[in-house]
């Protein structure tokens, strides 16, 4: 805090030139609007210059004076310039519309400026109970000695056993309203910083991102060298404090019974009548649901960084593959030139035609041989009659045969059923015969096969036997 690091802060920061602004008020009132209160992480150009008007002209309603005389677009391009850096203006990869999304800094700005209101009182006793937890989850979380943390365990375990004692003997400690209210707005405070917090965490990715596409723009080297730089740099970000007290609270949010969690003690919070009082914002509601989005923000800037290094290798395959092409079609090229007048001498000397790779650890470990004992028989030569008919009387059902009865069956009629079917042309292979028919009406999308319906169909075996089946109702249409 000296001051030539202040004379550069009050040049080059973007928070501390949006508060010398000469229309701060327009800026601040304007994207706090805009972005903070309802959480939006992105406009596109038309409805944010449209909104933009629109809060001029109310503005010039109540001042009655033209202090703004710019059009709203000229207010967003000087905003977004470098000398200023309060908003970002990029292009969505699927539209080609430039969008705005407030930085870090300009949310700073706000927020700075939002803690100079006055407050209904300043609460003590939350942030003093707030202080003497924390010290006590570090205390204790990094207590080494077993005993130690049994002894702590207990004591808190007595405490609560006599609490519970105290609520059966009929005796509840109940918060007065103003220490409800100093716990509320604590948790506000904290609740809407959180949002700070994702677009300074995105602000770190987008800037690793655009840090890498630099690099592989310029460089020059391996790809290996260059892959080992652009994921220590996105390490050194991930494996920070920042970055692992992100992806802690980011796994903590992501889960669905947490969520709902919330969302119980939020509605009741809300309800009670010492919070109802202070008329709270019911966006608070959905906080839960805005960190959701905006830790989607970040994760997508670093898929993003993923998807470039992925573009990266492939380029490098094709230029590499450009390469190989090229030095063949150049060997092809010289071979062609001297077909006629081969050099005498020896062009070039191969030992052998391939290489002869000899790893040691790809030599399988020995196995001894089996060998199969053979017992010594003597073949006797058998004189038993066997009757081989029945390896040539068995069921054979000819589909095609079949096929061309249903369709001889429709060219007179639109649709025939199954039993009218086989009414016309008894079954003479029985089971067998039927089966096939069935087959064909499932192979056959024209046919209907009703489940709901049945019909019994009847035939006589071989021996002379009745025999009966039931089965869905079949149709044949053409």
């Amino acid at each position: 805090m000296d001051y030539h690091n202040l004379e550069t802060l009050r040049r080059n920061h973007p928070s501390w030139r949006l508060l010398a602004a000469a229309h701060a008020s327009l800026v601040i009132g304007f994207l706090h609007r805009t972005f903070v209160r309802p959480n939006l992480r992105s406009l596109p150009h038309q409805e944010l210059a449209s909104r933009l008007e629109d809060y001029i002209y109310q503005l010039h309603r109540e001042t009655g004076e033209e202090a703004f005389p710019k059009p709203a677009a000229d207010y967003l391009a000087d905003w977004t310039a470098s000398e200023r850096g309060w908003l970002r203006k990029y292009y969505p990869a699927d539209s080609d519309e430039p969008h705005y999304d407030i930085t870090p800094a300009t949310e700073k700005a706000i927020e700075w400026i939002a803690g100079l209101e006055e407050r209904q009182f300043v609460g003590a006793e939350s942030r003093l109970l707030t202080i003497f937890e924390l010290l006590r989850q570090m205390v204790h979380g990094s207590e080494t000695d077993p005993e130690a943390r049994i002894a702590e365990l207990e004591q808190r375990r007595a405490a609560i056993d006599a609490e519970i004692e105290q609520v059966r003997a009929g005796e509840l400690k109940l918060m007065d309203p103003t220490q409800i209210k100093e716990r509320f707005f604590q948790m506000e405070q904290t609740a809407r910083g959180l949002l700070a917090d994702f677009r300074q965490v995105e602000q770190n990715f987008r800037l690793l991102d655009r840090a890498v596409r630099e690099r592989i723009t310029t460089w020059e080297g391996s790809k290996g060298e260059l892959l080992t730089e652009v994921f220590g740099k996105r390490d050194a970000i991930t494996g920070s404090d920042q970055g692992k007290s992100f992806h802690a609270f980011w796994d903590f949010l992501m889960s669905p019974r947490r969520q709902e969690t919330l969302s119980e003690l939020l509605e009741r919070v809300l309800a009670l009548d010492p919070v109802a009082e202070l008329g709270p914002d019911r966006q608070l509601l959905r906080i839960h649901y805005d960190w959701l989005e905006a830790g989607e923000t970040a994760q997508r800037t670093v898929a993003r960084l993923s998807e470039q290094l992925r573009k990266y290798l492939d380029d490098q395959v094709w230029l590499e593959n450009r390469r190989i092409l090229g030095i063949i079609r150049a060997v092809e090229q010289h071979a062609l030139a001297v077909r006629n007048d081969p050099p005498r001498e020896g062009l070039i000397e191969l030992d052998q035609s391939a290489p002869a790779v000899d790893l040691t650890m790809d030599r399988p470990l020995f196995s001894p041989p089996l060998k199969p004992r053979i017992s010594q028989q003597v073949l006797e030569a058998g004189s038993e009659a066997v009757d081989a008919s029945a390896l040539f009387e068995q069921v054979y059902v000819d589909r095609a045969r079949l096929a061309a009865r249903v369709r001889q069956a429709l060219q007179t009629r639109d649709q025939v059923a199954l039993t009218t079917l086989l009414q016309e042309h008894p079954l003479e292979q029985g089971l067998a015969e039927l089966v096939t028919y069935l087959g064909l009406a499932a192979d056959n999308r024209k046919a209907i096969i009703d489940e709901e319906h049945s019909e019994s169909v009847s035939w006589s075996d071989e021996n002379g036997m009745r025999r009966e089946a039931t089965m869905p109702l079949v149709i044949f249409a053409r």
